[in-house]
This record gives structure tokens, C-alpha cells and sequence, in this order.
């Protein structure tokens, strides 16, 4: 087992900026996605987790219900679970994803963020504040019973100008990997 020191950012503190490559090509700060959005979602995924593959489909509904409220998801890949570059185009492709994946190949921005699995969500105001970590909802393996949908309700509360009922969950997923 590795033990790696992560900085975690608390909510009510500073996202750590970062500057990563996508699988488009660009290069990503996070300062210009805030320049551009009212809230940014940082979600913490790779391309070998079953939780993720339970997850994609509620997390391009979410992309696709508050983009138009000027609102954006970002996968961040910083597990070290064999993925190359181009693997994660091929899954990015493959399912369809509607926000921006990218890459961080140190894993310094997961350390910083305090990530520990996959997937786990980062909801960040404009002015780069978190405001909510963790669990995306409380039910990964059925997405159509009833329960918390954390994120979602987080983004709404935001966008309403109202405190946020839940700002921090237990993540659920797989353990990131740490490179040695």
C-alpha cells in the first residue's frame, strides 16, 4: 500500500488552480473555467472503475440539465490504473461524454484536491470557492430509487442563492491508485 500525502481542500477553501491537457488537445485551467462559468463540478474519474461506469450516465444528465445555467463538469482522471492518453479519448468517445476530460499525469491536482476515489465530486463557485465534496448521489448501484442527490441539489442551491443542506458526503467508489 502507498501512503501519499494529500493536501485536501476543505469546503469553504480555494480549489487549487490547476493547468492540465485534455483528451481535446487544450490545455485547462481551472481560473478560465471560472472566468466562464457561475460553478464548476471537478469529478475525479478513470476509465477502469466500475463505479464510474455507473455513474457516466447520471453525470452527462447533470451536465446536460445545468449547462445552459452556466454551469460545467470536468473529469479529471488522476488515478494511476494503467491509463494512457489515448485510452482515455477511446473512452471518452466511447461514452459519449459531454464535458471535458482531462489528464493529470503527476497527480499532483488530485493530491491537492484530497481526492481518495473515483468518483468524487468537487463543486466549485465562481469566485473558486468548494462548496461540496463527495458522493455524486447515495445510491450507485440503482439510480432510479429514491435517495440524495447530492450534487444536483448542491448545483441548485448554489444557483439559488441558498446555503447548501449537505456540503460534504463520504465518498463512495474505488480507491485511487497512487503512483510509487
Amino acid at each position: 500500500m502507498n501512503i501519499v500525502e494529500t493536501i485536501d481542500t476543505p469546503i469553504g477553501s480555494y480549489a487549487p488552480d490547476f493547468e492540465l491537457p485534455g483528451i481535446d488537445g487544450q490545455v485547462h485551467h481551472l481560473s478560465r473555467y471560472l472566468e466562464k462559468f457561475r460553478a464548476v463540478g471537478v469529478v475525479f474519474i478513470c476509465n477502469h472503475c466500475p463505479y464510474v461506469d455507473l455513474y457516466l450516465d447520471r453525470l452527462k444528465n447533470i451536465q446536460a440539465e445545468f449547462a445552459l445555467s452556466s454551469f460545467t463538469l470536468i473529469g479529471m482522471n488522476g488515478s494511476d490504473s494503467g491509463s494512457t492518453f489515448e485510452n482515455m479519448k477511446a473512452f471518452a468517445q466511447g461514452h459519449k461524454l459531454n464535458f471535458p476530460y482531462l489528464w493529470d499525469p503527476t497527480q499532483d491536482v488530485t493530491r491537492s484536491f484530497g481526492a481518495t476515489k473515483t468518483p468524487m465530486a468537487f463543486l466549485i463557485d465562481t469566485t473558486g470557492v468548494v462548496r461540496y465534496k463527495g458522493q455524486i448521489d447515495d445510491r450507485p448501484q440503482n439510480p432510479s430509487s429514491v435517495g440524495e442527490d447530492y450534487l444536483k441539489t448542491a448545483i441548485a442551491c448554489l444557483f439559488a442563492g441558498q446555503e447548501i443542506g449537505i456540503p460534504q458526503t463520504e465518498p463512495i467508489g474505488t480507491t485511487l491508485i497512487w503512483r510509487n
